[in-house]
C-alpha cells in the first residue's frame, strides 16, 4: 500500500543495462527477495535484500544461484579459482548460504559434467535439489540432497529422445511436476513423488498420426573434426535413394539447447505427408554446456555454419535425401544461419525459409534490440570485429551470378526484437543483384508470425506449400 511517490529506490541500472529485474530465494522456512541487473546479455550482478540494505552475492557475473535448505547453490558459466580451489566452466557447487553472506567461500562440488553433458537448469524443493541435465543431448534428471556434509544423488527416470523440464516445485514439499515431449509424443505432464517415481498426469491430445514414425539420432564430422549430432525422425523402412523430402532445422546461438519436441504443424504439414525432419545440434547452442557455445561466438562464428553444413552432407552421404530434395529452415538467429547457408553454399538446397531474420550484419546493433546482441556477434563499428562478421553477413555476401535457390523469406511489419528491415534489404538486393526471392511480410505479430490463428495458418500454409513445391514431394 506505499505510494510509489514513497517508494525506496533498492537498485538503479545504467541506460546502457540489458535489464534489472526482481525475484526470490523460497526455502521451507523463508523467502529471501533479490534484486538484480545484467549489464550485458550474459551477464548478471544480484543483491539479497536484507532488511534496509543489500547484500550483494559475490560471484562470477555469468553465474546463477539459487538456495535449497541451507545451502547455496552455483552454476558456472566460465572457470572460478575461489579459497585456493579452481572449478571448471559448467560446473555445480554449493556452500553455506549464511556462511557465503558472512564472507566465507568453502564451496564443494556437486556436479561436474562430462564433455558430452551439460546442466539444462535446477530446481529446489522442500529438501532436494532438482538438476535438469543433457546427456548427448539425451534428457536426465538427477536428484541431489545434502545431508551429514556430502551431497548425494539419485536418478529420477525420465523418457528419451525429447524435452524434459520440470514445471512446478513447492518448498513445501519434495514432490514436483515434470513435462515431457518428442517429436512423436505430445506434451505430457508427469507427478514425481517424493520416492522419485514418476506417474503420468495428462496428456494433450495427438494432433497427427505418428504411427510408424521412428526417431534415431546421428553425428557428422565437421570441418575442423568435430563430432555433430543431429536428430532425424522418419517413416519406418525409409528408403536410402536420395529422393527423400528432407527438412534440416537449426539454430546454434545464444547457448539454446534444440531438442525433440512436439510440433503438431510441422507434424501435420511435413511428417505425415511422408517428409523427413532434421535437427542440427550445431555449436552456438548449449547442448554441451558453456564450451559448445563460446566455441561458435563472436570471431569463431563459422564453427556454426561448418556444422550445419556437415550434417546436410552427412544426410546426402547416407542417401537419405540430396539436394535437390533438401530444404532448410530457421528463425531469428537461425534466419541469420539461414542467410549464410544460402549465400555459402547454394549448392546444398533446393528450398530455404527465412524467419524473422538478421542478415544486414553491418546495421544489426543499430536496430531495435540489435546493441544487447553484441557480446553473440561482436560489434560491428569495430574495425577488427567487422573483418570477420563481414565475411558471413548475408545481405553483403550477396553475389552476381551465383546461381541461388529461391528463398522464401518471412517477417512481421511489427516485430519489435529483428527489425524488418533486414528480409526487406535482403530480398530487394537479391532481386536487385539478378536472383529471385519469395516475400512475405505479416503486418501484424510480433517477433513470431501473427497474432491469430487465420495469420499463423496463412503462415504454415505459405511455407509448407513453398517446401513442398520446391523438394519434388507431394
Amino acid at each position: 500500500g506505499t505510494p510509489l511517490t514513497s517508494a525506496r529506490t533498492l537498485l538503479e541500472g545504467d541506460t546502457t543495462d540489458v535489464s534489472v529485474d526482481v525475484g526470490s530465494f523460497r526455502t521451507e522456512g523463508r523467502t529471501w527477495g533479490i534484486v538484480s541487473r545484467s549489464p550485458h546479455f550474459f551477464e548478471r550482478m544480484t543483491w539479497v535484500i536484507q532488511g534496509d540494505s543489500l547484500a550483494k552475492l559475490d560471484l562470477p557475473l555469468d553465474a546463477e544461484a539459487d538456495v535449497v535448505g541451507d545451502r547455496l547453490v552455483v552454476y558456472l558459466r566460465s572457470p572460478w579459482k575461489v579459497d585456493g580451489q579452481e572449478y571448471d566452466p559448467g560446473s555445480l557447487i554449493a556452500t553455506s548460504r549464511d556462511g557465503f553472506l558472512a564472507g566465507g567461500r568453502d564451496f564443494q562440488l556437486i556436479l561436474k559434467p562430462g564433455p558430452r553433458q551439460t546442466i539444462e537448469g535446477m530446481r529446489t524443493t522442500q529438501h532436494y535439489l532438482l538438476v535438469s541435465m543433457l546427456d548427448e543431448v539425451r534428457p536426465k534428471l538427477l536428484r541431489y540432497r545434502y545431508a551429514d556434509g556430502a551431497w548425494k544423488a539419485d536418478t529420477i527416470p525420465v523418457p528419451d529422445f525429447g524435452s524434459a523440464r520440470v514445471v512446478a516445485t513447492s518448498s513445501q514439499s519434495d514432490r514436483f511436476f515434470l513435462s515431457f515431449s518428442g517429436f512423436t509424443q505430445p506434451s505430457t505432464l508427469y507427478l514425481a513423488d517424493a520416492d522419485g517415481s514418476l506417474k503420468e498426469i495428462k496428456r494433450l491430445p495427438a494432433q497427427f498420426d505418428a504411427s510408424g514414425l521412428v526417431t534415431e539420432q546421428h553425428e557428422a564430422t565437421s570441418k575442423d573434426g568435430t563430432k555433430i549430432p543431429y536428430f532425424i525422425v522418419h517413416r519406418k523402412g525409409m528408403q536410402h535413394d536420395g529422393t527423400n523430402p528432407t527438412l534440416q532445422y537449426g539454430y546454434g546461438g545464444f547457448e539454446i539447447s534444440l531438442t525433440p519436441s512436439y510440433n503438431p504443424l510441422m507434424g501435420v504439414n511435413w511428417l505425415a505427408r511422408g517428409g523427413v525432419y532434421v535437427l542440427a545440434n550445431i555449436r552456438g547452442g548449449g547442448e554441451f554446456g558453456p564450451s559448445w557455445h563460446r566455441a561458435a561466438m563472436k570471431e569463431h562464428r563459422q564453427l556454426a555454419y561448418d556444422d550445419f553444413i556437415a550434417v546436410a552432407e552427412d544426410l546426402i552421404q547416407r542417401k537419405i535425401t540430396s539436394p535437390a530434395h533438401l530444404g532448410i529452415m530457421g528463425g531469428s538467429n537461425g534466419g541469420l544461419l539461414m542467410g549464410v547457408m544460402l549465400t555459402e553454399r547454394p549448392d546444398l538446397w533446393s528450398g530455404v525459409v527465412i524467419l524473422n531474420p538478421l542478415l544486414d550484419m553491418k546495421r544489426y546493433s543499430h536496430l531495435l534490440a540489435g546493441a544487447s546482441w553484441m557480446a553473440e556477434y561482436g560489434n560491428p563499428d569495430i574495425p577488427a570485429d567487422w573483418a570477420y562478421i563481414s565475411k558471413y553477413s548475408p545481405y553483403q555476401n550477396i553475389k552476381r551470378g551465383v546461381k541461388y535457390p529461391t528463398p522464401f523469406i518471412y517477417t512481421d511489419t511489427r516485430d519489435d526484437r529483428v527489425h524488418p528491415g533486414h528480409a526487406r534489404k535482403f530480398a530487394a538486393k537479391l532481386e536487385a543483384d539478378g536472383h529471385k526471392a519469395l516475400f512475405f511480410e505479416n503486418t501484424e505479430g510480433g517477433h513470431g508470425g501473427g497474432v491469430t490463428p487465420a495469420q499463423r495458418a496463412e503462415q504454415q500454409a505459405l511455407i509448407y506449400t513453398y517446401l513442398w513445391s520446391r523438394l519434388g514431394g507431394q
